[in-house]
């Protein structure tokens, strides 16, 4: 049912071209807005320390020998991926932001180096290996990598994936890839400057304008995927994230609640 909402609720933006409303606003001291869960716990990274606070409590994890964090994965909120490039390593956390185990890719046999990661389930990541310009699905139990995509060209600006897909955005393109290693398709857009996914949909921001695809996995030929602008009030668009029931935008300073803006009838 929420899947369904999720979708009537993008579908009436785009349909109506009406700017949803925000529903609650609350001020946010972050340097980097990551995203809030169904519960409205948030999660953020603040000078080099990731946070979550909300119903559950509030907790911060801190390892300033790591780095600055790269990237953060709450897909499981049960098992929070962190992974800091600096120091070539992934850091997996419980919901209390407790440590359960680290990787460090400098100590493993197969050496690579990472600029990307995302949790990809069942013990596995996703990987973006630098040295071969390639996609990986990585099995950190057994040290190697299980799938991978032919290499390419260009460095990912931002990457995001479920446990199904993996999308790559670069400076001018678009590019969706399976569990498989297979390329999937490839979407024109240049100058693209974040990316969020949910329900295999894809939500990209331009220029501050938040750019909606539709299921960029399955590319038509006879109907290219070019995307739809989703009316926005006029905020600044710094991070945002989904669940399946709002879209929060953070603006540097607040972080807004958005719901459904259902016409009158």
């Amino acid at each position: 049912m929420r899947v369904i909402l999720i979708c009537l609720l993008f579908t009436s933006f785009l349909c109506n071209g009406q700017a949803p409303k925000a529903q609650t606003t609350k001020d946010l001291n972050a340097d980097f807005y990551v995203g809030s869960d169904a519960y409205t716990n948030h999660y953020f990274i603040n000078e080099m320390a990731f946070y979550k606070q909300g119903p559950d409590g509030n907790f911060v994890f801190k390892d300033f020998s790591l780095g600055p964090l790269a990237k953060v994965d709450i897909i499981n909120p049960l098992k929070i991926m962190l992974f800091y490039e600096q120091t070539n390593t992934v850091v997996f956390i419980d919901n209390r932001l407790n440590e359960i185990e680290r990787i460090n890719f400098n100590n493993l046999a197969s050496f690579v180096n990472i600029s990307n990661a995302g949790n990809a389930g069942n013990n596995r990541l996703w990987l973006f290996n630098t040295d071969s310009q390639q996609l990986e699905l990585y099995d950190y139990r057994q040290q190697r990598a299980l799938q991978t995509s032919l290499p390419m060209e260009g460095r990912p600006q931002a990457m995001t994936s479920n446990f199904n897909y993996c999308y790559v955005l670069f400076e001018d393109k678009l590019v969706t890839y399976n569990v498989y290693g297979s390329f999937l398709s490839e979407v024109p857009i240049d100058n693209a400057s974040y990316l969020v996914q949910k329900n295999e949909n894809v939500w990209v921001v331009k220029e501050n304008k938040l750019i909606y695809f539709e299921e960029p996995a399955v590319q038509l030929t006879e109907k290219p995927n070019t995307g739809k602008t989703v009316p926005l009030p006029e905020i600044t668009i710094k991070q945002l994230h989904l669940t399946q029931d709002f879209l929060y935008i953070y603006d540097g300073k607040t972080l807004h609640q958005f719901t459904n803006n259902q016409p009158k009838k």
